[in-house]
């Protein structure tokens, strides 16, 4: 295990993902969602090929156990990005990524229906408090709980992207099944096929010919979209989970300078407040998994037979 690296790639990521969501807001007022998630998925192939050609995995790569698995996780997965992709278009940046922050509390609730994992009490706690801010980073954009003064696009994209971060969640109970069958290689090659096909069902609801620059950031985004994949995945072979995954909240800081420095977007009190409610509750659920992750990795040593 290298730590130090596991946590620098892990960054990493975070930073080409923020940077493929800043370019796709920036074409958001001209392309499609669906459009956007069709670029970013297509050009997303080759760097994850070449990669997994690198690594040698290429053959892993293509191999799939359960190709259904595969298909419904496109569809909750695709359906996750071309929502957050609109509420792009809609909200300020950070603020789109804090109500995104929602999806791993989700995970731990959907775990719990569709796997029959055990959550206790100290996590539905965490949940509880990281969905509050959430309600918290929603209630300026939402008419009912507002004077009236709230546009209806921003309304809109509360809920849209809200609805991204379920769809999200719901991916990632997926992962979690088709982990038991499936190669790492395997998830991500396919998540950028099908949802490279997926995304062609949006076709006939207005895709436009993108002008020169927007096709060139377009590209680029399925491209940093391939390297983010690349670099999350591999700061996990560095690190335990527990250690790289508290640095995705790593994001809302570089949200706040993206969204200041090329949109102008200047974060109020309310956003930042709930924000930090949501990565607290983040951080607790992560700490406790690695809690419950060393607890059983004891249970397992003591139950070993000594030679």
């Amino acid at each position: 295990m290298q730590p130090l690296r596991g946590i620098a790639l892990k960054i990493g990521s975070v930073l080409v993902f923020i940077t493929m969501a800043a370019i796709i807001k920036s074409t958001a007022a001209h392309v499609p969602p669906g459009e956007a998630v069709f670029f970013r998925s297509l050009f997303a192939i080759p760097v994850i090929v070449v990669w997994l050609a690198w690594r040698r995995e290429l053959a892993t790569g293509f191999t799939t156990r359960n190709p259904m698995g595969h298909v419904w996780r496109g569809v909750v997965g695709t359906s996750a990005m071309g929502l957050g992709f609109a509420g792009l278009g809609l909200l300020p940046l950070p603020e789109v990524t804090a109500i995104g922050y929602a999806a791993p509390l989700l995970t731990v609730v959907f775990a719990a229906m569709f796997l029959g994992e055990n959550v206790r009490a100290f996590r539905i706690t965490a949940v509880v408090l990281g969905l509050a801010g959430v309600m918290i980073v929603l209630s300026p954009r939402l008419t009912a709980l507002s004077d009236g003064t709230v546009e209806a696009t921003e309304a809109l994209g509360a809920m849209v992207v809200l609805g991204g971060a379920v769809f999200a969640a719901l991916a990632q109970v997926f992962v979690r099944k088709l982990v038991d069958t499936e190669a790492t290689a395997t998830i991500v090659f396919w998540f950028s096929i099908t949802a490279t096909l997926l995304s062609l069902v949006t076709l006939p609801f207005g895709w436009v010919i993108p002008a020169p620059r927007e096709a060139v950031l377009l590209v680029a985004a399925g491209l940093l979209g391939g390297l983010g994949q690349i670099l999350l995945t591999s700061s996990y072979r560095h690190a335990d989970a527990s250690v790289v995954a508290p640095f995705e909240y790593v994001s809302m800081l570089f949200a706040l300078a993206f969204g200041y420095l090329f949109f102008a977007e200047v974060p109020t009190a309310t956003m930042l407040t709930g924000a930090a409610l949501v990565v607290t509750a983040g951080i607790l659920i992560i700490l406790r998994e690695r809690h419950l992750g060393l607890k059983r990795a004891r249970q397992r040593k003591s139950m070993t037979p000594q030679g």
